[in-house]
């Protein structure tokens, strides 16, 4: 097996009997990146001096026995977490050169655990977008097939590690950002409870929604990351003051017993039956292991779509407001001040950014906003009381990630409705802020397909723990694009 085949757990286990030295495998990683690049773009600024840096420490590190679970485990890191001294865009011509003064709490929590930064990967601009397509540096190619998207906003993430550029990487999710891009690129990705892991650091997108994750290709694999960069903090006011399980204890491969619902109303009309035949393969398969199959319904879930597209906009309206040109990021030159913010903000900002910004501060805006925002608030409260009723009857549900697999590049670029309705089956997750996991679930025309386990408040240790009894009764996870 060539080293960048390796699962982060195995790289583990070979580093910590000194068959490798981070070195080795940081090596391999920067030789993949650099024969990859030129064809799939992952990465937006790439560290390989500060990465060797970190793979000879943490080689040291582990020699003095003091090595974590991640010690000189080669990562990437998406561009819309800030990163000392390293180019932070968020896939922006706003931030092109911007180099931040502080570390994200999620990426301090990584230094700390002795990790190796490969680099900043691709991104929709400010995380709007469900392809990868807005990155204003260029998009993302999907590895199983260069000619598709690779799902967004966070296309790099993924695409990084189904590619083997990175055993591990970080993603955001505000409406499906980390999920989608998991199943489209046959990987698995986390949307953790909304505060479990901290958002200090996290450029924000819509703050109510912005959650960090970690793809990586298994399931124990992102419970050695989620572990890392979960806890409160002091920082981040919407940060829950809960202690961190462990989760790969709860990875015991017994879900005899639980109770998984299935929504009806995530098989959306229009579904491709490809996608549709590989979930409810996989739920069957579930069924065999032991875990009752319970019909749920979720009756809000149609509501979700348009609540969403109103208070992300909303929220993304007011983030945005701070890229003026004035304090920070690139700014364009005008007839006096309002000029040159108009001319700033006009020609730096991309399409779908401004049209996200016009919806938001148009359903802000005095005469609209009870009739938009204030509306949109009080039926997001009915979507999370669906999932709260529903787990008085399930520990868990399972459904479609994505409604259709990858699709070609510039497909729904001139669609932004058709765009939006990819992220269908999430959009209800991030609205009522529970857990989301997807593990890949076989194959649909030869492209990937994902099933989404979604979870109580704080219980990711369940979905964990189905998601890693799942993986291993099947090789989905061990199945490698042609590169």
């Amino acid at each position: 097996m060539a080293l960048h085949e390796l699962t982060i757990a195995e790289a583990r286990a070979q580093l910590d009997r000194g068959e490798i030295t981070s070195v080795q495998l940081t090596e391999a990683l920067l030789e993949r990146i650099a024969a990859l690049e030129p064809t799939l773009h992952s990465f937006l600024t790439q560290t390989p001096d500060l990465a060797l840096q970190q793979a000879q420490a943490a080689d040291e590190r582990i020699k003095a026995g003091n090595a974590t679970s991640l010690t000189g485990i080669p990562l990437g890191i998406k561009d819309v977490i800030v990163t000392k001294d390293v180019r932070t865009t968020c896939g922006s011509k706003v931030l092109e050169n911007w180099v931040p003064p502080y570390d994200a709490t999620v990426v301090s929590k990584l230094n700390e655990a002795g990790t190796v930064t490969l680099g900043k990967l691709n991104m929709d601009e400010f995380a709007m977008g469900s392809s990868n397509e807005n990155s204003a540096f260029g998009g993302t190619r999907n590895p199983w097939d260069t000619e598709r998207v690779p799902g967004g906003s966070s296309g790099g993430s993924a695409a990084a590690v189904a590619a083997g550029q990175a055993f591990g990487t970080l993603g955001t999710d505000t409406g499906g950002s980390i999920r989608q891009p998991a199943a489209l690129c046959g990987i698995v990705g986390l949307k953790p409870t909304y505060g479990r892991v901290s958002r200090y650091g996290l450029v924000a997108f819509a703050s109510s929604l912005d959650q960090c994750g970690p793809f990586a290709r298994t399931v124990e694999d992102v419970a050695l990351l989620l572990e890392t960069i979960s806890g409160h903090d002091p920082k981040d006011s919407t940060s829950a003051n809960l202690p961190v399980p462990d989760y790969r204890a709860s990875l015991t491969g017994d879900i005899r017993g639980l109770k998984v619902g299935v929504p009806s109303e995530y098989f959306v009309d229009g579904m491709e039956p490809g996608v549709e035949k590989a979930v409810r393969t996989a739920i069957e398969q579930i069924k065999d292991l032991g875990a009752e199959i319970v019909e749920v319904s979720l009756p809000h879930t149609k509501y979700a779509l348009p609540v969403y597209y109103i208070i992300a906009p909303a929220e993304c309206s007011t983030n945005l407001a701070r890229f003026d040109g004035v304090r920070y990021g690139v700014r364009l030159e005008g007839n006096g001040l309002f000029d040159e913010i108009e001319s700033t903000r006009g020609q730096l900002f991309g399409s779908e950014v401004r049209r996200r910004i016009m919806l938001g501060t148009y359903a802000l805006s005095s005469g609209y906003y009870d009739a938009y925002y204030r509306r949109a608030q009080q039926v997001r409260t009915l979507i999370r009381r669906d999932f709260q009723e529903v787990w008085s009857k399930v520990d868990l549900l399972a459904a479609p990630t994505s409604p259709s697999v990858a699709f070609k590049i510039g497909e729904k670029a001139d669609d932004p409705v058709a765009m939006y309705l990819s992220d269908v089956c999430t959009l209800p997750i991030n609205l009522a802020g529970v857990p989301g996991l997807v593990v890949p679930c076989g194959f649909s025309d030869n492209l990937p397909t994902g099933l989404q386990l979604i979870g109580k408040p704080f219980d990711e240790a369940t979905l964990l723990r189905v998601g890693h009894a799942y993986e291993q009764h099947n090789s989905w996870y061990k199945q490698h694009p042609s590169l």
